[in-house]
């Protein structure tokens, strides 16, 4: 359980976000519900409150490094620090790798990416005072495997794992573990908005033949987060077996 545990959820206002911010509250955490912008916002931590759990909101692009840095600061300062740090804040500008443009690229870069970055940098700074802490970053499948239509994506969650590998050997020493979490075609808003002729043939590619919910992300990340002391370093694919 992560009982007295602070938890701090990046773009948790809707999808994938959510669901990992009710699963870690429903567990005993104290959540940081963070958002960019979204109406939702009051409602995932409004409903968590609901069932009994614990969760507040957080207003941040975590691509603004001012922000981003004031956001953790603010944290530490109400609640005494982060322990479990969960970037799944992340956009999508798709596009063929000849007609997208550096706009396209440069903003999934600032937030898919950097934006984990200035939350990761930050948060491990009151980690290693208090010699613990679980970060958790939400990579994609699209990191490992590529995907067309979706370079500066596919870079921004391959650059993701290899952050990832990074700090957990710069923070192992200090009892700090850093994992991904590498999703494949989870049902979302954005996946529902696929044709039907794309849909299909994601799940011929996929051997348990359907799209997962965002519920087994979040089982994943709450897995790392409260039993994977021994795990760092590391990229689970919830996916179905498709890369396999």
């Amino acid at each position: 359980m992560l009982t007295g545990k602070v938890a701090l959820v990046t773009g948790a206002s809707r999808g994938i976000g959510c669901a990992i911010a009710k699963k870690l509250a429903s567990m005993g955490a104290l959540v940081i519900v963070n958002y960019n912008g979204s109406a939702t916002k009051e409602t995932v931590a409004g409903e968590i409150c609901k069932e009994g759990g614990s969760a507040v909101t957080y207003g941040c692009d975590v691509s603004d490094e001012a922000a981003a840095t004031a956001m953790i600061a603010a944290i530490t300062k109400d609640y005494g620090g982060i322990d479990i740090l969960v970037n799944n804040a992340g956009i999508t500008r798709d596009n063929l790798m000849l007609r997208m443009t550096d706009a396209e690229f440069d903003a999934v870069l600032a937030t898919n990416l950097k934006g984990a970055f200035h939350t990761m940098r930050a948060a491990a700074k009151t980690m290693l005072k208090k010699r613990y802490g679980r970060i958790i970053n939400i990579a994609s499948v699209s990191g490992i495997t590529g995907n067309a239509g979706q370079a500066n994506y596919a870079a921004a969650k391959a650059g993701m794992i290899g952050m990832t590998k990074s700090a957990a050997r710069e923070l192992a020493g200090r009892g700090i573990t850093v994992n991904a979490v590498a999703p494949g075609f989870i049902e979302t808003d954005m996946t529902r908005k696929l044709p039907e002729e794309i849909r299909e043939g994601a799940c011929k590619q996929i051997p348990l033949g359907r799209f997962g919910q965002p519920e087994d992300v979040a089982k994943a990340v709450a897995f790392l987060a409260a039993e994977g002391s021994y795990l760092t370093g590391q990229v689970l694919a919830v996916d179905g077996g498709m890369v396999m």
